[in-house]
């Protein structure tokens, strides 16, 4: 292939590390903000959100048009291929921050309920792509805090939510490991097929 065509592949690896790392700061944000109830930093997250979707757009455009315009084969389709699916994960992961965010802004109004409801082991791991059942454990916690504290259903509601986004960051963290495994080796591990 050209020098050109090289020159456009090392420029959307660099588009998608600047945005998986765009991304993961808006994660460390908004963890922050829920932790420490910040309204205001929730709205920032919410507002800039544009941002990363546009970003978004440009990276999968800019794949299109190297492929359209040089048809790349093995590795390079291979990578051109995985980072569409990656930039996906990433802009979907930016999204479920958002929607922290949006839950972030509810709680931050409301008088802190002493429960025992830790988000930051399981946003911890949502970072580290593990994936157990701190789900159900967090619903239990809810389920049982609701029948001590029926005044504050909503509050509790909007703990949940901040649990199932986090849920989600794992999963599409989970999706973009895959997909550098399939990048590098060639191997599609989606499914279980991890043989």
């Amino acid at each position: 292939m050209t020098i050109h065509f090289q020159r456009e592949l090392e420029k959307i690896k660099k588009r998608i590390l600047s945005l998986g790392a765009m991304v993961e700061e808006r994660v460390r944000l908004v963890i922050r903000a829920l932790e420490t109830r910040d309204g205001d930093a929730a709205k920032k997250i919410i507002i800039s959100d544009h941002e990363i979707d546009e970003m978004e757009v440009e990276i999968e455009e800019e794949c299109l048009k190297i492929l359209a315009l040089y048809q790349p084969v093995a590795i390079d389709l291979r990578f051109l291929t995985a980072v569409i699916k990656i930039n996906n994960d990433l802009e979907r992961v930016a999204d479920e921050a958002v929607n922290i965010a949006e839950r972030v802004k509810v709680i931050a109004r409301r008088q802190r309920l002493d429960i025992p409801f830790n988000h930051s082991s399981m946003a911890e791991k949502s970072e580290f792509m593990l994936k157990d059942n701190m789900m159900n454990e967090a619903y239990d916690v809810v389920k049982h805090a609701i029948g001590e504290h029926p005044d504050r259903v909503s509050y509790l509601i909007n703990l949940l939510l901040v649990s199932r986004h986090l849920e989600r960051i794992a999963d599409h963290a989970t999706n973009i490991a895959e997909e550098v495994i399939y990048l590098v080796e060639g191997e599609i591990v989606r499914h279980g097929n991890y043989l």
